[in-house]
């Protein structure tokens, strides 16, 4: 669900098991590549997870060339039922199936995405329940347009085009907020999302070997401690023969700042039991979500 869901009672926060898949061997051949994602979500499985995520822009090579050339249409609208059979999108049609296959919630990383209507190119994070069905999406809001100069440029805005809505969907076991890898850089979204009652917040991301070791994990630690929520993202893996070297190190951090589990460079699993009694307990203890001025300065999720 998306912002129509704003005012509906967050569910109750239950310990959950989250695997993170930081998939590697991601190729110019996008058959290849929906064939490697899907065995390797049936592996993440056989450790019983409650949810699973894949990395951005894990069907495809990851640069503003490639988006429009594999760029699938999903046509999905939030708070309807969507048609998986009729889906003009493999790649949708691949996480829907493992989703159902292993019964888990499934966080499908972020493919390019057509939109129908205007032919604009998104990066397009989709999200399954345990029977196969789409139920939530998130389209990048904040692109990527860096020059630093003698280490790197990129620029996604020459053929994607920023989404428009902050984006979260329900579980049995929690409220999940999306976001994908820029986003992470604009701590408005993140404030947006936990005042919405969000207890873990998701970014599949692609951070490269410049903005990595800088801000990878301090990004993370500091948007968990802020609001007081879990957070996690999930990159691919290093491949220093592609054209984009990410990062890697996926992670999930804690509401008091503590990192719980971090992958290496290359192709990882990485599983972590999130446990709600710490996040009860960082906010009992140190209540900021109580003490915010509103008075003083505004409160940015109001109107939205």
């Amino acid at each position: 669900m998306t912002l129509m869901s704003k005012l509906v009672k967050p569910p109750t926060f239950k310990p959950f098991k989250l695997a993170l898949i930081q998939l590697g061997n991601i190729s110019a051949n996008k058959n290849d590549n929906l064939k490697h994602a899907r065995e390797m979500i049936l592996k993440a499985a056989s450790g019983k997870p409650d949810l699973i995520v894949l990395p951005e822009c894990f069907n495809s090579p990851y640069g503003h060339v490639h988006f429009p050339v594999y760029a699938e249409k999903i046509g999905f609208t939030p708070g309807e039922p969507y048609d998986i059979g009729r889906s003009e999108s493999e790649s949708v049609k691949m996480l829907s199936s493992a989703a159902k296959e292993c019964s888990t919630w499934l966080i499908g990383g972020s493919i390019p995405e057509r939109d129908a209507d205007s032919d604009n190119v998104y990066n397009t994070c989709t999200v399954y329940n345990p029977q196969g069905e789409l139920i939530a999406y998130h389209r990048k809001v904040h692109l990527f347009d860096i020059d630093i100069p003698g280490k790197i440029k990129f620029k996604e805005s020459e053929t994607l085009t920023g989404g428009t809505t902050t984006n979260f969907f329900d579980t049995t076991f929690a409220r999940i907020g999306l976001g994908i890898c820029y986003d992470i850089r604009f701590p408005e979204l993140a404030m947006i999302s936990a005042r919405q009652g969000c207890q873990v917040l998701i970014y599949p991301g692609a951070f490269n070997m410049t903005t990595g070791p800088l801000h990878w994990e301090l990004l993370q630690r500091g948007r968990a401690v802020d609001n007081q929520i879990f957070f996690s993202m999930c990159s691919p893996a290093r491949d220093t023969t592609a054209g984009y070297h990410a990062w890697g190190h996926s992670m999930v951090v804690d509401p008091m700042g503590k990192v719980l589990c971090e992958a290496e460079a290359g192709e990882q699993i990485i599983y972590t039991d999130i446990d709600p009694n710490v996040f009860e307990e960082a906010r009992a203890g140190i209540p900021v979500t109580k003490q915010r001025r509103f008075d003083v300065y505004a409160d940015i999720s109001v109107g939205l």
